[in-house]
Parts: C-alpha cells; structure tokens; sequence
C-alpha cells in the first residue's frame, strides 16, 4: 500500500502543452471522455490525442459531439474500435460508421452510463438498476457489431443477470474503468482541485473518478487556495495532469433564443395545429410546485402553455433542477444547455449537478412527472422510442431510466404515420420499457394505462368519433363511461 501511494504525487503534473499532457497513451488503450453534447468537452486533449494518430481505442462518453467536433474527430480518423454511449444524436458519421459494421457500439441507457463510472470509481465492480430490464439491454441481443456493410448482426451484446426486489425485476451492470480519463473544467488549482460551470459539468467528474489516470483541462488555472474548499467539485485527488487550454471554441449545437415572438410549433398547415393540440393536452397535465422531466421534441414545448398560476421546476438529467426560458439574443451561454443541446436559462433557486446525481433523482422517485416522444405504445403500455434497427439509431439516452424509475410517464405522440398505426397490440421495435406508460396523448384522444381493465379511451377530441379512432388504432380499447372532450386550454 505505501509503494502505492510512493508512485502517487499528491498534486497533479502541470503539463506545458496538450501534446505533454497526452503522452504514453497508446492504441488499444480505453477513454472516459466528459461532455455532453458539445458542452464541457475537453477538445483541446481530444484535439492533441487525434494527432497521434493511434487506433483501436475504445471511448466511454454519453455522445460524441457533432461531425467535425470533439470525439467525432477521432471517428472520422478512424481510430476508434468501439464506443460505450447513450445517445448517438445527430452525429451521420457515427450512426453511419455504426450501421456498416466500421464501428462498435455498445449503447447504454444514460443513466445507467453515470452510475458505471461513478460506481467504479467509487470501487464497487457492479449494481442493479430497473433500467432496461424487459428490452434488449437486459434480454442482450442488440447489435454491438454489424457484419461489414450491415449484412446480419456479427456482434451480439449478452443478456444481464436479473434479481427481483421488493416486487421489482432489476439487471446487473458491470461498473466502469478507464485506462484514462479527459475531462473539462472550467476551474482548477495547481494541486488537480476542479470546478465546473453550468450543465458543463455533466459526466466530467464522473469520468475524472474513473479514470486510472485523469488528465483535465481547465479555462483558467490558479494556485492553491484561491478556489474555495466547498467550491470544489472533483477533489485533486482524482486528478493527475492538468493543463490550461489554449484556446476554446465551445460550438453551440442548438442556438434558441427568446425573441419575444410568438412560440412555434413545428410542421405547418395541419399537422402543426395537431400537434399544438397534443402539447396543450399535455400542459394540462402539470400541477403547481411539480418538479418535470421533458424528453426532446413536442414535450420540450409544453412549459409554453401550462395553465395561468402554475408553476413548475423543469429537471435536465445533464445537470439542472429549475430551467427557465431560452435566453435573449446575445445572452446564450454554451455552458447552460438542456437535454436536447437547446440554450437555456435558470429560474430563481435553481441547482446544478453532475449526471450521477440527476438521474438519483429520477431513479429514486423524487420527480414526479415525465412527458416523452414516441415511436410506438402498445395496448399494455410498452413503449419503443429510441431506435430503427438497420436504419435509424439515436440512442435511448436517459429515457430507459425515466421510465423504469417510481416517476408517472406521460406520451406524446402522433396517432398515426402514412405506415399506419402507431398504438399497437404489440411494439415492433425495440422496446425502452415495458408497461411503463401511465396515459397517451394524441391528436384523436387520451388514454388512460392505469384504470381497470386496461387501456381506456378517456378524451376524445373535439369533431373526432370514437369509431374513427378505432378505425386508426390497431389495438382494441375500453371507453370510459364518462368519456369526455380532450381539454386543450
């Protein structure tokens, strides 16, 4: 244990330049990388590990930024063998490298990705968690490698172990090391102490745990003492070089702004007023004082409508408890971004967190509402959302979690597509949880998961019959007694 601690210096190496402070690793070497979206990523160490032209590696991140930024300039080299993510997003190299077999992908529910970190960091080699149990990341069967050009599935990820508790099914998840981590602040001392500003904070210090060895980057670095002790985030402890970045350019992926315009719902003509329609629906739903997840899309914009006197505290499971409204033009901040990379603002007695700790609060019951997209819901309240096997592969990020976890789970969705229907007897695509949704929300109606006897048409909306809901709907349905008009207002 002394030699141990012999090899250990008690403050970080200040490193004079990124290439110093990337030297010794090698190919075939694996990386926690902090960041979320493009922010709080530490570009200027990915910057100096792409020019050393290595291969092999295998990266551990939630995403990996946008085609030309951050992690995604290691993909476009080549030099990546595998990826353990969340999200794949809107990166067309990644999606694209992955479905043609170039490229390893081992998708992991948000979540779930924080606590491996934390928790091997921590030293504690595995846990259970009720994410995923029931879809196929607790089944195993999802592809981590297409056959080259995507021609069959070459190879598989294995099923987890399950245990029941107190009447609930969870899986075993491995935890999380890293032979190094890079991570991004946006303080640190010369001794390794870091600080971290806004949402940019996210997996950064989770990552810094799980490193062996952790190299961070700071925006301003300063002696020892000028950054308060209860200020510090990740403990010098974690840190073993650190280097002042040169230069930032901190790209922002979705500039919203507050122009003082009226809000926009997308789409136009018709499919713009049903959706408006599902979004005021949905608004109806949030009580004065809820704490409120919102997944991406149609959810996003419900805040917009809620009922006069309600007040709500929006949680972003990458980091903040009390979003308030897009910024003002000039006001956009990169280090304050919401779950869908959007600019935002905080409320009065708002709160800022790493990932770990956001989604302890989804899994441990203290939100009390989630609202997210669909691609399907079946009539037993299974729902699928986050990928098109072969086609389409944007990551389940932390909708796993939301769902499993004591939260109600409200949909919102279209009715239909020009496929057909989207309310089903069964999900054709891979599930994200199963009997999890509490009520649907569409353009045609509500529906209520939770009353006697199943699945239950509760609201119809106004000029729509039940028998053309019907006619649109592949499963069959109860209908209240005392059905009602959809509210929107």
């Amino acid at each position: 244990m002394l030699a141990r601690f012999a090899r250990r210096n008690f403050a970080a190496k200040i490193c004079s330049s990124v290439s110093e402070a990337v030297e010794g690793i090698q190919s075939g070497a694996s990386l926690a990388v902090g960041g979320f979206g493009n922010s709080g990523v530490p570009e200027n160490l990915i910057k100096a590990l792409a020019d050393l032209n290595l291969n092999n590696l295998t990266l551990v991140s939630n995403n990996c930024a946008v085609d030309g930024y951050g992690l995604a300039q290691l993909l476009e080299k080549k030099q990546v063998r595998r990826v353990v993510a969340s999200y794949v997003g809107e990166n067309a190299f990644f999606e694209k490298e992955y479905i043609s077999g170039q490229l390893e992908l081992e998708i992991t529910p948000q979540g779930t990705l924080a606590e491996k970190l934390r928790a091997g960091g921590a030293g504690i080699p595995a846990f259970y968690t009720p994410a995923g149990y029931g879809t196929v990341i607790g089944n195993g069967g999802f592809p981590i490698k297409y056959k080259p050009g995507g021609s069959g599935v070459e190879v598989a990820s294995e099923p987890r172990e399950t245990r029941e508790f107190n009447g609930k099914n969870y899986i075993l998840e491995k935890s999380i090391t890293t032979d190094y981590a890079l991570v991004k602040a946006w303080k640190g001392d010369k001794l390794g102490n870091l600080v971290y500003r806004g949402s940019a904070m996210n997996f950064n210090p989770l990552c810094a745990m799980a490193g062996k060895l952790t190299i961070a980057e700071v925006e301003e670095l300063v002696e020892p003492g000028e950054i308060a002790p209860s200020e510090i985030h990740t403990p010098a402890v974690y840190v073993h070089r650190i280097i002042k970045g040169p230069t930032y350019l901190k790209p922002i992926e979705r500039r919203t702004l507050n122009t003082g315009a009226e809000i926009q719902v997308p789409g136009k003509g018709e499919a713009k007023v049903l959706r408006e329609r599902i979004i005021r629906r949905a608004a109806q739903e949030l009580k004065n004082g809820m704490f409120v997840n919102l997944g991406i899309g149609m959810p996003t914009l419900v805040p917009n409508f809620l009922p006069q006197g309600i007040k709500i505290y929006l949680q972003s499971e990458n980091g903040i408890l009390g979003m308030g409204p897009y910024p003002r033009p000039g006001e956009e901040d990169a280090d304050f971004i919401n779950a869908g990379k959007e600019t935002v603002t905080l409320i009065k007695g708002a709160s800022l967190f790493h990932s770990s700790d956001s989604f302890a609060m989804i899994r441990g019951g203290h939100i009390h509402l989630s609202i997210l997209g669909a691609l399907q819901v079946s009539k037993d309240g299974d729902l699928a959302n986050w990928i098109v096997p072969g086609k389409m592969v944007k990551g389940m990020g932390g909708a796993m979690d939301l769902v499993s976890s004591p939260t109600r789970c409200i949909v919102t969705m279209e009715h239909k597509t020009k496929e057909g229907p989207k309310l089903l007897n069964k999900c054709t695509l891979p599930l994200t949880g199963k009997q999890v949704v509490s009520m649907l929300i569409t353009e045609l109606g509500v529906f209520d998961f939770k009353r006697e006897g199943g699945i239950t048409l509760v609201e119809v909306a106004n000029g729509v019959t039940v028998d053309h809901i019907k006619a649109n709907t592949e499963c069959s349905f109860i209908v209240a007694s005392d059905l009602k008009e959809m509210k929107t207002n």
